[in-house]
């Protein structure tokens, strides 16, 4: 074969390789932009569903060793462990829920028909308001105000009156489709309980998939996590509702109920003691010295049980630090909503682990006994 032979024998191979190479990477192309459609459109299809899914998920995980246990209990019956546990929790959700709507119902049809015959009465302000630094003076004005003629006090108030109105209906549609949602993710993780062991194979099978050898510590940490901020976040955070619940009622404030939920997200936020100083000057002002003092004090001891149950409760089973967990759940929810309480914890934690291992991890170079290069 002659040289020039040769030249073109080569040209052409490299031609024909260069083209099999374009008609390769165009196929793989084609392959990964179909794969990318059809995650797009899987994505379409289940996006109303997702909360739903995420808060079961979440609630299986949170509940699941109390199923256990109770699977135990029953002899093996995971199917009937899952429905008492459904059930339990949709009675927790609803109860409470079908109490406060009947009394805030009831209260506001009061009220109603008070002001339609003209026979509320509020008394006039007690005379110390006066002597209050900056407001005590305008406070004290309005009250006699509204005390002396309610149908004049109410007509200077009318606009911010409608604008409440207007922001109350609005909150309470939307508590009501969060009920809803939370009563079908209930049904969801009762779902879930009862395809434990399917749901548990599926997450180590992704687990391993995502994050290889440390797929089983990775899927343990998120798990841990969801318990922990259920119970050092949410946890708490009810306990103390609860007991503002019962002082709010004692005290007789007001539209106790409404407090209550108020304090409850505000103490998810981390700010419920916020919520306790207005009750408290309302006690101060209608209430005699005594039993403020009392109320105060029991105000006191719910804003300062979350320093002592915080610390037990949250973090406890995790392998990352409280703060890591704190700032993930708080962060979360400030970005995504209560859902974020449990995303943000997770991936925050997810992430210092994974840094942990990036840290941890030795360079080839001081494996073979040699210094690294260093690049100046």
């Amino acid at each position: 074969m002659g040289k020039q032979e040769e030249t073109a024998y080569f040209t052409t191979e490299r031609g024909a390789s260069d083209k099999d190479h374009v008609s390769r990477a165009v196929e793989a192309s084609i392959h990964i932009g179909l794969v990318v459609l059809l995650a797009l459109a899987c994505f379409v299809v289940l996006r109303p569903f997702l909360p739903l899914l995420a808060w079961g998920i979440v609630i299986a995980i949170a509940v699941h060793p109390y199923h256990c246990k109770l699977q135990h209990a029953l002899s093996g019956r995971g199917g009937l462990s899952a429905v008492l546990i459904t059930f339990s929790l949709l009675a927790v959700l609803i109860v409470p829920t079908v109490l406060f709507a009947k009394t805030a119902i009831e209260g506001t049809h009061a009220l109603a028909e008070q002001l339609k015959g003209g026979s509320i009465v509020i008394p006039p302000p007690p005379a110390r308001i006066e002597s209050w630094p900056v407001i005590g003076v305008p406070l004290k004005n309005a009250w006699t105000t509204v005390s002396t003629n309610i149908v004049s006090g109410l007509r200077a108030v009318a606009p911010q009156i409608r604008t409440l109105l207007s922001g109350l209906l609005s909150a309470s549609a939307g508590m009501g489709l969060l009920i809803l949602q939370f009563a079908l993710s209930i049904v969801v993780a009762g779902v879930v309980l009862a395809k434990s062991h399917d749901a548990s194979q599926a997450a180590h099978a992704l687990a391993r998939r995502i994050f290889g050898e440390k797929g089983a510590e990775f899927e343990q940490v998120a798990a841990s996590t969801v318990r922990s901020v259920t119970t050092g976040i949410l946890g708490v955070a009810v306990i103390q509702a609860v007991l503002a619940g019962v002082a709010f009622l004692v005290a007789g404030l007001p539209g106790a109920g409404l407090w209550t939920i108020v304090f409850l997200v505000a103490a998810v936020l981390q700010v419920g003691t916020l919520v306790l100083i207005p009750a408290v000057i309302y006690v101060f002002v209608t209430s005699s010295v005594t039993k403020a003092l009392i109320f105060l004090g029991w105000c006191l001891i719910v804003a300062l049980l979350d320093n002592i149950l915080k610390p037990i409760l949250l973090g406890r089973g995790v392998a990352v630090p409280i703060a890591v967990v704190f700032l993930g759940a708080i962060g979360g929810f400030l970005a995504m909503g209560i859902l974020g309480l449990f995303v943000g914890a997770i991936v925050l934690c997810v992430g210092y682990k994974l840094f942990l291992a990036w840290l941890e991890r030795v360079p080839m170079a001081n494996q073979e006994g040699t210094h690294p290069v260093q690049s100046y």
